[in-house]
């Protein structure tokens, strides 16, 4: 802050990002029916018709929390993976080993459950979520398959399928932390489950000569 500068400009300048922190505290506790306007605004330290000045309705916070939580990570993912010039057998275990260090880091577990438990409900939040964090991944990595077929790196298939074969253990993963481990089940290590299912993958998709 400038010398000078009052301190109700920088808290103003701060309040979407404390709204967009309380919303996915509640929406990780309660979901996203249950949520109530005036939870997230308390939390937020702001009033609820503050909270409105920056989101008009209860989706619109939600697509703040996935735009702004979410998406920079799994962009800085994929910014890794396109930039990467080298073998696919090398590749796979670098996504996969930086998966497993934001993984921890990231409220996407929070989220993902959600919208696995009230989709129904509000399709609309899945097709948000689908949109900008799930279908850009698959793109991605179904883009680097088909590149490395054409190398004659990796066996013919579907690169959209591979792509769900790479993301699914991942996936279980996340479910498993949100899901079981708060009721007393194992924690997942995401780095052995990364370098397990690198090998593991690897070895069904590379081609003889490539492996």
């Amino acid at each position: 802050m400038l010398k000078g500068e009052p301190r109700w400009r920088r808290r103003k300048e701060a309040r979407p990002a404390e709204i967009v922190a309380a919303a996915l505290e509640v929406f990780a506790e309660k979901g996203f029916a249950a949520a109530r306007l005036d939870e997230i605004a308390r939390r937020a330290g702001v009033s609820k018709g503050a909270l409105y000045l920056y989101y008009e309705t209860k989706e619109d916070i939600f697509h703040a929390v996935v735009t702004q939580t979410v998406t920079p990570r799994l962009a800085q993912v994929r910014a890794m993976a396109d930039g990467f010039s080298g073998r696919f057998a090398d590749l796979v275990p670098t996504v996969l080993a930086t998966l497993a260090r934001v993984i921890p880091e990231s409220p996407a577990g929070p989220i993902v459950k959600m919208i696995v438990g009230e989709s129904r409900n509000f399709p609309q939040l899945a097709r948000y979520w689908h949109d900008e964090a799930i279908l850009p991944m698959v793109e991605t990595v179904g883009g680097l398959v088909a590149a490395a077929q054409a190398r004659g790196e990796v066996r013919a298939g579907d690169p959209r399928l591979f792509a769900f074969q790479l993301a699914g253990p991942m996936l279980m993963g996340v479910l498993w932390r949100e899901v079981f481990t708060p009721v007393g089940a194992e924690p997942v290590d995401f780095q052995a489950l990364a370098r397990q299912h690198a090998e593991t993958l690897l070895a069904g998709m590379l081609m003889e000569k490539a492996a």
